[in-house]
């Protein structure tokens, strides 16, 4: 499911977009994560651990879409496309990057990047080339022995969420963002983009900008196994997400928590599928949540993976000290 690459993978579109150069490709992402991992050691390596402050906390997760038909769910199972992606080539480019992630986190919003770069402008760079700025590029090369990452998951599509987190010095977590979708996703178009939509979009927060860079974490689920519940509590607490779809008022409401959102929370599943609905927009009292009308309810599955600005320093610094060294 979501791995500690795909999680890189959303920080270097993020800063790549703040930044207006070319980001990694999940491809690329994957095999230097590898790599990276592997480097102290001949037959293994040292693993670099995710941030504990990377956890997924926070249960306002934001769908994509305005709330099609539940009978769609059904249908959003990921399926593998006829064709899988070619094998990586043998040598990579790396796009080059500024010095941002050598900052310290209390420095790292004095970088030599302009600070009056908006996340508008940020993300416009990524759809207009001739905005963006040129940067020297270096070749990586890479054995061929290492090539072959996890084939079979970047075949296959997820309904995926991107959320982002700020954390603060002691620790605590606060949504920054999460938006996902329950259509399947290629993942490295579908990272791409929830990774700004999550970051630029989610409209209950203002865009993410630079100087936040190293209070961020981000966090990546990737869903599957979508079943109608029999009844609103038919699903089990730590194991499936819940999306719920009701009529209030003459609308159709509807609104999602994933997997880990209510065991982090510490509710009941009644508590849950009350909260949800206060979620959608239901405003009636809790004892009477049984009484809406056309109430439906899908539980699916989904184990995520996150880690902190720190990790991802950490790994770009490797990757552009071994850019250098190849040149």
């Amino acid at each position: 499911m979501a791995t500690i690459a795909h999680c890189l993978f959303c920080f270097d579109v993020l800063v790549a977009s703040l930044e207006k150069r070319e980001n990694l490709t999940l491809p690329q992402a994957e095999h230097l994560w590898a790599r990276y991992q592997s480097k102290d050691e001949p037959g293994g390596g040292t693993t670099l651990q995710p941030d504990h402050a990377a956890t997924q906390e926070d249960g306002d997760d934001a769908l994509s879409d305005s709330d099609p038909g539940l009978e769609e769910l059904s249908a959003d199972e990921g399926e593998p496309p006829a064709e899988g992606p070619a094998d990586p080539p043998s040598t990579l480019q790396i796009p080059s990057i500024c010095r941002l992630q050598a900052a310290s986190p209390s420095s790292a919003s004095t970088s030599s990047i302009p600070s009056s770069i908006s996340a508008s402008s940020s993300r416009h760079a990524l759809d207009d080339p001739s905005s963006k700025t040129s940067s020297n590029t270096s070749i990586f090369s890479f054995g061929r022995s290492s090539q072959q990452l996890s084939p079979t998951l970047k075949e296959e599509q997820y309904p995926l969420f991107v959320t982002w987190n700020t954390v603060s010095g002691r620790g605590h977590k606060s949504l920054r963002g999460c938006i996902g979708t329950f259509e399947s996703q290629e993942l490295s178009a579908g990272l791409t983009s929830y990774a700004l939509t999550a970051a630029f979009d989610d409209t209950r927060f203002a865009p993410i900008e630079l100087g936040e860079l190293p209070s961020l974490a981000v966090h990546v689920t990737l869903l599957h196994t979508f079943t109608p519940c029999a009844h609103p509590l038919d699903w089990s607490l730590g194991k499936h997400g819940l999306r719920i779809s009701f009529t209030y008022h003459g609308h159709r409401m509807g609104a999602t928590y994933l997997p880990d959102v209510a065991v982090e929370q510490g509710w009941t599943k009644e508590e849950t599928v009350v909260s949800l609905m206060r979620k959608a927009g239901w405003t009636g009292r809790s004892r009477d949540w049984r009484n809406v009308a056309d109430m439906r309810a899908i539980r699916y599955e989904g184990k995520g993976e996150g880690c902190g600005w720190s990790t991802w320093r950490e790994w770009r610094a490797w990757i552009d000290q071994e850019s250098e060294t190849k040149k």
